[in-house]
């Protein structure tokens, strides 16, 4: 179980990361404004400070997923996964928050938080069963 942890680690990880480019370096290009419904120059220019600062946000959480899986490769189990699991748990918190409080963004919201939900429940088995 932990190796199918750290491979959902990976992929929200990944994820992640993407959505970091879409808001701190692609803001205002066809795929950021498709992606998170921006439809005009001015509301590109009224959100790209808070794109920009959010976009970092989700680039910190997957890397701390990304080095929890290197530290857990390299054989320090225990650090690796609670890297992994403070990475995707927040990972998982904001998309459930995102749920709970936007209902005309679930379906983003359940797209950000499945490969996490998936990391963390596999992490928390293999913690139980290790």
């Amino acid at each position: 179980m932990l190796i199918t942890g750290m491979v959902f680690a990976a992929l929200a990880a990944l994820l992640h990361v993407y959505i970091f480019w879409l808001e701190s370096l692609a803001w205002g290009g066809a795929r950021s404004r498709a992606t998170f419904g921006v439809r005009n120059d001015a509301e590109v220019e009224i959100t790209r400070a808070f794109a920009f600062n959010q976009g970092f946000y989700n680039l910190f959480l997957a890397i701390a997923a990304i080095l929890g899986i290197v530290v857990a490769a390299i054989g320090s189990v225990a650090v690796g996964v609670t890297l992994m699991l403070v990475g995707t748990g927040s990972m998982l918190a904001a998309a459930l928050v995102l749920f709970v409080t936007s209902p005309d963004k679930r379906r983003a919201a359940v797209t950000q938080g499945l490969f996490p939900l998936l990391a963390v429940v596999s992490l928390v088995i293999a913690l139980l069963i290790g």
